[in-house]
């Protein structure tokens, strides 16, 4: 892990719950390879650790994760470095599927914007709170990219025809609207959200329901 990371990613382990907070917030914690790494590192540390739990948040109030860091991305494209580009999404995308098949459950607190690949670390683990705070969003068409980060799995398992919709317009959905596609599993208003990994110690054994 390089220092940049080690400062853009914190991680611990309180009273048995393990935390990643993403701490870039100039750039809404738009993640880096050096920041995907991190965190992929971390979930492979503890992936046999006895956790009754992973909390995934940010250390910022306006965004859990504004997705991958495009400007760097554009950097390596007008430079002609392909390797570069082609390391940051196959890393995330390796990250994305560590976090689909993890044996402790995953908890993403998401307080302010999560989209692009903030959606690739909180849709793909089993628990997504959020707050009124919230904004999601798949928004790669406006760049001419498409939906990424196993979207083609999650967006069409979502009700009706919203999958289609939100991957071809990059619609904005806020609390509600997550909580009824399934894009969010539970709510918890944004001054209480700090109290969810100390919930999370206190009863390591009682079930999950929804919200």
């Amino acid at each position: 892990m390089t220092d940049t990371a080690a400062v853009e990613v914190l991680t611990d382990v309180h009273r048995g719950v393990g935390r990643i907070l993403l701490n870039r917030p100039k750039a809404l914690n738009a993640l880096t390879t050096s920041m995907v790494g991190a965190i992929d590192g971390a979930l492979a540390a503890r992936e046999h650790t006895r956790l009754s739990a992973v909390v995934l948040a940010s250390t910022s109030t306006k965004a859990f994760c504004a997705g991958g860091d495009i400007r760097t991305i554009r950097e390596h494209s007008l430079a002609g470095d392909a390797a570069a580009s082609e390391g940051f999404f196959a890393s995330e995308y390796r990250l994305n599927a560590r976090i689909a098949e993890y044996p402790v459950p995953i908890v993403s607190l998401i307080d302010g914007l999560c989209m692009g690949g903030g959606l690739g670390l909180s849709v793909h683990g089993g628990f997504r709170v959020v707050t009124e705070s919230a904004v999601l969003a798949m928004p790669e068409t406006g760049i001419g990219f498409f939906p990424d980060i196993g979207a083609s799995y999650f967006l069409p398992r979502l009700p009706g025809a919203i999958g289609m919709y939100l991957g071809l317009t990059g619609h904005r959905l806020d609390a509600a609207d997550a909580l009824y596609t399934g894009l969010a599993t539970h709510f918890v208003p944004s001054d209480r959200l700090a109290a969810v990994a100390d919930a999370l110690a206190d009863s390591p054994g009682d079930p999950w329901t929804s919200s």
